[in-house]
């Protein structure tokens, strides 16, 4: 029972390994990736600032998955040029090495300390602190975790099954490599295999030939995953980034595999200590291959995009574009997208609203079918919004990224409301005027349709309004709820007006006039719930309740 208990045992220190970095990178996410995201967006102009940006923002985020994600999403918007995307890349694989030079060092002993002060600002302080807290928390447990693994492996360094099972795979290199690679790919982090590898190296279990080709590996399969998830895009464009980081490292761990057993006994002797051998080689693998590849980065650009033209057939408009499954594990670049997504809806919207527009100036049965259809593209997408959202790990959102989802949600789900009455109701009047032979007055139909211009008006402010969150915007839209009301009010006077007075040829249209100004006004009420509320809501602007409390 022995050996079970401690390969169960092995697992566990692995697995902590695992959700330490998970941690890590979690915690500083959530406190500073708004910022970060920001940053990285403005230092994509060129390819040396790109590429010092992503050694910097992956060596604090120690994800260079997370920053790969951030510089796709910038890079298939078409916001950044492929030659700087690429440059960051680059500095993201050197980022991703200094956690690796940092824990090569015994500080072991550092761990109940970071733990202690990292739990004690998680339970006390503030949101930001508790951020940083988990950030500690998380360093801490990869210090245990790291120390466990290499108590738990020495009593069996001089095991002679083991020894020998591992001197057959230490005399092959390409073993070792795809060995690893597979390793990385599966657990998602290059930061813990390295680590793993450099316990392996540090107790003699494996020999430093070995341990470098197993380093080359684990460099290889953290460019896997992106590839394999960004596969799931449809636009092929988006693939470029992640194919050209994965071609580049391949070349790299080519080469280096070629010379392995020179580079090997030179670095050897110039670092004796099998830790920092391991770090060394990591984080010197990852600097060659940027200083090799930054010159050639613009040929190398072009030629991707020779490789992997953008797609130029038209998409399915109900087909989410903005709603990247790789970034699911990113929470905040997964929010960013959702937002980007639900603008779509504000274009769906103002097209119902034109067709409706059109409708009214020319009565056409086509053109009121085609405008229906659309709300089946706003129900698609509202769907898929939803569903991606509601995908997302709670334990990865902050205060702030919780409050933004539930905006995305607010938004979605009113613009959806607004274009079922469209459908439904406006719409429906329309068909039933086709079919009867009835149409408005010259003076209604004006009214009506300065009125639809003001509703597309309206849903142009609303999306403005959900991406820069201005309260005096909202301020604005907020009172055109109370405008539409006055408009509904005349209206309805006059239409009683006509009754009295005894006019029932206008009787039917006057209904239907006040019908149509019903449901404007709730398609503007909804407009102003999608992106005028939240804002004023959480400026303390907005009333809980318009009825008198002092009863």
């Amino acid at each position: 029972m022995e050996l079970p208990l401690t390969l169960v045992n092995l697992a566990g220190s692995v697995a902590l390994l695992l959700w330490g970095v998970h941690m890590v990178s979690t915690g500083v996410q959530r406190a500073f990736g708004a910022k970060l995201r920001s940053f990285l967006g403005n230092t994509l102009r060129n390819r040396l600032k790109a590429f010092l940006a992503g050694i910097g923002i992956t060596a604090i985020l120690q994800s260079s998955t997370a920053t790969g994600l951030m510089v796709t999403g910038f890079a298939a918007g078409g916001l950044v040029d492929l030659t700087p995307a690429l440059a960051a890349m680059l500095g993201a694989n050197v980022g991703t090495t200094l956690i690796v030079q940092a824990l090569s060092f015994d500080v072991a002993e550092v761990a109940p300390a970071l733990i202690l002060i990292g739990v004690l600002m998680f339970r006390r302080a503030a949101a930001g602190a508790r951020d940083f807290g988990r950030v500690l928390i998380g360093l801490g447990l990869m210090l245990m975790a790291l120390h466990q693994f290499v108590g738990l492996l020495r009593p069996y360094e001089d095991v002679p099954s083991l020894r020998m099972l591992l001197g057959a795979v230490s005399t092959q290199p390409l073993l070792d490599v795809i060995i690893a690679a597979g390793l990385t790919w599966a657990a998602h982090s290059s930061v813990a295999i390295v680590l793993v590898i450099m316990s392996f190296a540090v107790q003699g279990t494996v020999p430093p030939l070995a341990a470098l080709a197993l380093v080359l590996g684990a460099n290889l399969g953290t460019a896997i995953n992106p590839m394999l998830e960004g596969a799931t895009g449809s636009d092929p464009a988006a693939r470029r980034l992640p194919l050209g980081n994965l071609i580049n490292r391949l070349v790299g761990v080519a080469v280096a595999l070629a010379f392995l057993p020179a580079i090997g006994r030179w670095m050897v002797t110039v670092e004796p200590d099998p830790a920092r051998l391991v770090a060394d080689f990591h984080t010197a693998f990852n600097l060659v291959l940027a200083l090799i590849f930054l010159p050639l980065l613009t040929p190398w650009a072009h030629l991707l995009r020779r490789l992997i033209p953008a797609r130029i057939d038209p998409a399915d408009p109900s087909r989410p574009l903005y709603l990247d499954p790789a970034a699911i594990e990113t929470p905040i670049i997964a929010l960013g997208g959702a937002a980007r997504e639900a603008l779509r809806l504000v274009d769906v919207l103002e097209a119902m609203l034109t067709g409706l527009r059109d409708t009214l100036e020319n009565p056409n049965r086509r053109q009121i079918v085609e405008t229906k259809r659309l709300d089946d593209l706003l129900d698609k997408l509202n769907t898929a919004i939803k569903a991606y959202l509601t995908s997302l790990d709670p334990e990865g959102l902050g205060e702030a990224d919780h409050r933004r989802l539930r905006e995305i949600l607010t938004f979605s789900t009113n613009l959806e409301q607004a274009g079922d009455v469209v459908d439904r109701n406006l719409l429906g009047i329309a068909t039933r005027m086709s079919k009867r032979g009835i149409i408005f007055p010259k003076p209604v139909q004006a009214e009506l349709i300065k009125i639809v211009n003001r509703l597309i008006a309206n849903a142009r402010t609303t999306a403005s309004l959900f991406m820069t969150g201005d309260e005096r915007a909202a301020r604005l839209l907020a009172a055109e709820k109370e405008a539409f009301r006055n408009i509904e009010s005349a209206a309805t006077d006059a239409h009683f007006e006509q009754l009295r007075s005894g006019r029932s040829d206008s009787a039917e249209t006057s209904a239907l006039h006040l019908d149509a100004l019903r449901d404007l006004k709730s398609v503007n009420t909804h407009l102003v719930a999608a992106a005028a509320y939240p804002v004023l809501a959480n400026s303390g602007e907005l009333l809980s309740t318009r009825l008198r409390t002092d009863l």
